[in-house]
């Protein structure tokens, strides 16, 4: 007899091809470069040499060409490589998939509440049917079995106390505004806190466009003052030389929140250290050594503001000083907020967690 042997699938080995592979890997290079494809593939190269990533039936001379067929790149009017806007969605389905689909498998977290009510996600609880439910709801399966169990086999009929509907979640439409800092600091001392932030923007901004389209993202960058980006300008975000100021991301955050129609509205921070900058008319207020009051004051001012407003800050710190955690913790409970302390490999877990749990109310 010959014997069946079952081996994992992989489906990185069996299924995608040479370009796929480079490909993956590129877009992640090209978020290291802030969307640099010259210096992206300069470091593909170094990588190629080192670790063998390609042979000779396709090179990376073949891959770029295939990243012109495709349409992933092509040359702007001075006549520079540049990368298009499939690249950049590329890019953000990319960021998704690496922090949204390690988290569907993680068991990291208990942030995980749902709760049940009139809504248009099913889920995996059934209860008796009442008047009023939809008949797209009911759980045949399980009212057919109740029917069996009730009237038995020989003649069966099916009555009101035998249905079984499936439980849904409902899910509020929410618009958010994410505020990314961009000062100095996010490439201090020998760490890369920006671009796990830009990752986390751009899985966060696929998951909205695509799975929930009636809520809204503003993204917002602050360093010595604050300004909105789109979407597309994530992958080529940059780290400045800035201090900064956390009171003008909050500013225009409760601003562009304003003139959004939906009903629940929320500021998602992530930053790695202290308001350090306020603009007073024309001129800037810099301090960088320790809380400044006058700074802490106006910041804390804000964050009352908000929790008036019915606007939760949830703050996502990526450092760990003790006295930043402190200034964060005042922060959060004079907002009535939330507030998460991670190093920049849990940064996508905290956010998500957070966000999702957040989709699910009682109706």
């Amino acid at each position: 007899m010959r014997g069946i042997t079952f081996s994992r699938f992989n489906p990185d080995e069996n299924n995608r091809s040479p370009f796929q592979k480079l490909l993956d890997l590129f877009t992640q290079l090209l978020t290291y470069t802030s969307g640099d494809v010259t210096e992206a593939l300069q470091w593909l190269t170094e990588l190629d040499k080192e670790f063998g990533l390609t042979n000779d039936d396709y090179g990376i001379g073949d891959f770029i060409q295939d990243l012109k067929n495709k349409g992933y790149l092509k040359e702007d009017e001075a006549g520079e490589i540049i990368i298009t806007a499939k690249t950049e969605q590329t890019i953000r389905k990319n960021a998704l998939e690496e922090i949204f689909g390690k988290l569907k498998k993680s068991q990291v977290g208990n942030h995980n509440i749902r709760k049940s009510g009139i809504g248009d996600e099913l889920n995996a609880e059934t209860r008796p049917f009442e008047f009023g439910d939809g008949v797209d709801q009911l759980d045949v399966t399980a009212s057919i079995r109740n029917a069996q169990i009730n009237h038995g086999i020989d003649s069966f009929s099916i009555s009101q106390e035998d249905l079984e509907v499936k439980e849904t979640d409902y899910k509020t439409q929410t618009s958010t505004a994410l505020m990314i800092d961009i000062s100095h600091s996010m490439i201090l001392y020998g760490e890369d806190r920006i671009t796990p932030a830009k990752k986390v923007a751009m899985a966060l901004s696929e998951l909205i466009t695509t799975r929930y389209p009636k809520d809204t993202l503003d993204i917002i960058v602050f360093g010595n003052d604050a300004w909105q980006i789109e979407i597309k300008d994530l992958p080529y975000l940059q780290v400045g030389p800035y201090h900064t100021n956390t009171v003008a991301g909050l500013e225009l955050a409760m601003d562009l929140l304003r003139r959004r129609r939906n009903p629940n509205k929320q500021i998602f921070m992530i930053t790695d250290g202290k308001p350090t900058c306020l603009k007073i008319g024309k001129e800037y207020y810099k301090n960088s050594f320790g809380l400044d009051r006058k700074i802490l004051n106006r910041t804390l001012n804000l964050a009352a503001q908000c929790k008036k407003l019915k606007i939760p800050i949830t703050t996502f710190m990526v450092a760990t000083d003790p006295w930043l955690q402190k200034f964060v913790q005042e922060f959060t409970e004079t907002n009535s907020g939330k507030a998460f302390f991670s190093g920049t490999d849990k940064l996508g877990q905290f956010l998500f967690y957070d966000f999702e749990n957040g989709k699910r109310k009682l109706f």
